[in-house]
């Protein structure tokens, strides 16, 4: 078995599937495996193979889906390289029935792989949903707009493509903490993606320690909305989970503890 390892990015992860798919045509599907990096466990069996991104390859291979299966089937291959867990083999397994099968893989639901990248796509879709509506930005002096946000997904590019819809003549940045990278988006220019350093990072956490009124306002607003004798923390729970709250500024302040 020859297994092929890459970087957890959208653009190796496409290369990846490009030399697997290219191995495969001369030694069948079932002697190739793929993994995203890093690899927890070798076996001495296999043979593994770095693949490093190659751009050409991977507009091939995004241009060959959308051809040769359907724009839907991209949609669910570009979700699953957003999952948290390792999606890669599941994507390949996918195509293969796609590229056979045509449009109607979407719909095939005896297929295990089919299953997997349908559930894959409704976790990271309702991650990019409660981003939108849980996002906090923070205001460093009325200029720049900054966001700490620490996803499960790989998720902050598209989030972030919702606030430059609402906000395309304002400076805003937001970070995933986990992941170290931020999305920049300049007043009225292009959103980007950045590495960032650790000092970088240690630095961009500051901003949510700045005085900030629309941050007290909201954190009044909170407060003060609720009705205390129909309080429910299990549905707040529910519907604001307590892992997305670390940055959410109703409850970085100490004052909402009850409702934890």
């Amino acid at each position: 078995m020859r297994v092929f390892t890459c970087k957890n990015r959208f653009e190796d992860m496409m290369t990846c599937i490009y030399d697997a798919w290219e191995y495969a045509l001369k030694h069948g599907h079932g002697n190739v495996k793929l993994m995203r990096e890093p690899v927890i466990q070798y076996s001495f069996a296999d043979e593994y193979v770095h693949i490093e991104a190659d751009e050409e390859k991977t507009k091939k291979v995004v241009r060959s889906i959308i051809r040769s299966i359907s724009y839907g089937a991209y949609i669910y291959v570009y979700y699953a390289t957003l999952y948290y867990e390792d999606t890669l083999d599941d994507i390949y397994r996918f195509l293969n029935i796609g590229f056979r099968e045509g449009a109607k893989v979407t719909t095939m639901l005896t297929e295990p792989s089919v299953i997997r990248m349908m559930e894959y796509k409704r976790k990271v879709g309702n991650e990019i949903h409660y981003s939108r509506e849980f996002i906090r930005f923070n205001s460093i002096d009325n200029k720049v707009y900054v966001c700490h946000w620490e996803p499960k997904c790989d998720i902050i590019y598209m989030a972030a493509t919702h606030f430059a819809d609402r906000m395309p003549s304002e400076h805003f940045m937001i970070i995933d903490d986990n992941r170290k990278y931020a999305v920049i988006h300049p007043a009225d220019g292009e959103m980007y993606l950045t590495d960032l350093s650790e000092e970088e990072l240690l630095r961009l956490k500051q901003t949510e320690q700045y005085a900030d009124e629309y941050r007290n306002l909201w954190s009044t607003f909170f407060e003060t909305i609720g009705i205390k004798q129909r309080e429910n923390a299990k549905c707040q729970r529910n519907m604001f989970p307590i892992w997305m709250r670390k940055h959410a500024v109703e409850f970085m302040d100490g004052k909402n503890e009850k409702m934890k």
